[in-house]
């Protein structure tokens, strides 16, 4: 049974049809979010009750009992400015509560209702391609905060916040793979904070496309209950003649975005402190080597990423 409600927010009201009973509270709030620019930690949802308290974002949406068409009143407010890209954000502890995917992955990765969140966004989720995909390349895709960009640091602008080596690594990757962006955060900010790093017109590499938060789904962990998560099978799903698990390798610092699709991913050490940390970290330019060897190869499947700094040897291959 498919679930339509209708947002209000900011004097307008915006009209959802496309979630299912089966749907969580917080893909509630993603698609809000999409329609909004009003991030999920950012919103507040009036008269979504479950025995009198406020719902969880694990809560089935079948579960509320909503009529077709019920009215809700969110408040928040959604970030106006590059500068508020630039600033310290509200506490994250994201990273600091990250967790070892391994004894979650056979509980989520092939759950069927899962895969179904997979299909639903194939279908509906809209990629605006930058660039073609060529033929023969492999994929990398790549999460922003903390991986490519200190997210967290004051800085007057964002070159000052980049990753070290940061366009020589993406110069070298585009020789062997198409590149995407994926950041769980809205399009809008992931705009922002490419143009202010130099990445959407930089001259020597190309980005094919790049995607946001409402690319993800949520999965309910045994252990750690709703997570969201990054499952690649989106790309595949949109671009099976070119892109697959044995072709794809992804970078992020979060490992539990890797539930879905645990053999592609590579979680990289944490970019923070850019002011202190600016001049020792060689993480991209270690991970450059890794990938220009490890993209001689057919098929990915056969890797543990976790030793990827055993591949990265003495050679240099930035250039």
């Amino acid at each position: 049974m498919s679930v339509s409600v209708i947002i209000k927010w900011g004097g307008q009201e915006y009209s959802i049809s496309s979630l299912s009973e089966e749907d969580t509270v917080m893909d509630l709030k993603q698609s809000i979010k999409t329609l909004t620019g009003v991030l999920p930690e950012r919103q507040k949802l009036l008269g979504l009750k479950v025995k009198g308290k406020p719902a969880e974002d694990e809560v089935k949406l079948g579960s509320l009992k909503l009529k077709p068409n019920t009215k809700i009143m969110m408040m928040g407010t959604r970030e106006e400015s590059l500068e508020e890209v630039l600033a310290p954000p509200p506490e994250n502890d994201d990273v600091v509560n990250d967790f070892d995917i391994e004894e979650e992955v056979i509980e989520v990765e092939n759950r069927e209702e899962n895969l179904a969140k997979i299909s639903r966004r194939v279908k509906d989720y809209k990629v605006e391609e930058l660039n073609p995909p060529r033929e023969g390349k492999r994929l990398l895709v790549l999460d922003v905060d903390y991986t490519l960009f200190d997210h967290k640091s004051c800085a007057e602008t964002g070159q000052e916040l980049m990753r070290p080596y940061l366009h020589e690594f993406l110069t070298s990757a585009y020789e062997d793979y198409d590149i995407v962006i994926w950041s769980a955060t809205s399009m809008k900010w992931i705009d922002a904070k490419m143009k202010e790093l130099g990445v959407t017109d930089n001259p020597n590499y190309k980005i094919t496309f790049m995607l946001d938060s409402a690319a993800m789904i949520t999965v309910h962990t045994p252990k750690r209950g709703v997570v969201e998560v990054k499952p690649l099978g989106v790309i595949w799903g949109k671009y099976e003649e070119f892109y697959n698990r044995k072709n794809t390798i992804m970078f992020d610092d979060i490992g539990r975005n890797f539930l879905m699709n645990p053999q592609n991913g590579l979680k990289i050490r944490p970019f923070m402190k850019a002011h202190l940390n600016r001049e020792k970290d060689k993480e991209l330019y270690k991970l450059a080597q890794y990938l220009k060897e490890i993209a001689k190869l057919d098929d990915f499947t056969g890797l543990n990423h976790k030793h990827w700094e055993r591949w990265a040897h003495k050679a240099t291959y930035i250039h």
